[in-house]
């Protein structure tokens, strides 16, 4: 499955939901913001909504420091 993640083609295996995908990207520590197809999606919906082939995501991972 094709996907576009910050501008970047990637390719997944299967479709999944944002969840497991912040999981297969290594990405699921710590906060993160995600856009799926130009609209934010809230932390409470990433277990539920589900990415799907041509699906275009900007993903911020949060990262502390001083």
């Amino acid at each position: 499955m094709k996907l576009t993640i910050n501008g970047e083609p990637r390719e997944i295996p299967r479709a999944m939901s944002i969840v497991d995908l912040l999981a297969h990207l290594g990405l699921a520590e710590g906060p993160v913001a995600v856009e799926l197809n130009r609209e934010i999606v809230p932390r409470a919906e990433h277990g539920t909504k589900h990415v799907t082939d041509g699906d275009v995501l900007e993903i911020v991972h949060m990262v502390g420091g001083g």
